[in-house]
């Protein structure tokens, strides 16, 4: 997905700004504690969303190509005008400090890291797009994403739909993840997180085509 999240990224008309991407795309070398964690396995969250390794460059792949959908359906369905570097921009980096604020737990999943327990992703990735000299346009698109949980709603057109698109990707994510461990749960009596959204949706699936007797027969192995 290293290479489509690159693909996408060579979209971005502007040379200077395509450029600033792709160097953060490598994790750029910021002056705190701690070592991140890399891009490729990053998970998205700790729990709530893509809470599995490889979940960030997952999440950060399927909001930016959302927004790429978004944007066509903006400007052709309702004749609007996108600037579409800046959409491309703020999809791709919305989430690249998380790789700052997440750790192995020593069980196979993640938790917070003493650095993310004080600076959340949004501070440091804002603070270092003003240090690396980005449009300010494409840092407001950054800071809003979480909609009206960030710290500022968003103002223009491309930031809503950086903010719609990972609103949706996230809630895809949970939602599949927890009727997926609900399912596990059911059938297993044992709570576990999984592995995946690939691991997820095979649950959700074997419970659609099967019944419960689905599910058994993929965990349990039973006939």
């Amino acid at each position: 997905m290293i290479s489509e999240l690159e693909r996408l990224a060579s979209e971005i008309g502007d040379e200077g700004l395509r450029t600033k991407v792709l160097d953060f795309l490598r994790v750029p070398e910021i002056e705190v504690d701690g070592d991140p964690l890399p891009f490729d396995v990053c998970p998205g969250g700790a729990y709530i969303h893509h809470s599995y390794e490889g979940g960030l460059l997952q999440h950060t792949v399927a909001v930016t190509r959302l927004c790429v959908l978004l944007c066509d359906l903006v400007e052709e369905v309702y004749g609007g005008q996108v600037n579409r570097d800046h959409v491309l921009a703020g999809a791709i980096l919305h989430d690249v400090m998380k790789c700052y604020a997440y750790m192995p737990n020593g069980r196979g999943g993640f938790r917070t890291s003493p650095l993310g327990e004080r600076i959340d992703h949004l501070t440091l990735l804002v603070a270092e797009m003003y240090r690396c000299g980005f449009p300010t346009g494409v840092i407001h698109v950054v800071a809003s994403h979480h909609g009206d949980k960030s710290p500022v709603k968003p103002k223009t057109l491309e930031a809503l739909i950086v903010s719609v698109a990972d609103i949706a990707d996230s809630e895809l994510s949970r939602q599949t993840l927890r009727a997926a461990e609900y399912l596990v749960r059911e059938v297993t009596g044992s709570r576990r997180m999984l592995g995946s959204s690939e691991e997820a949706l095979e649950v959700i699936r074997a419970k659609a085509e099967g019944g419960w007797k689905g599910v058994r027969d993929l965990l349990l192995g039973e006939n």
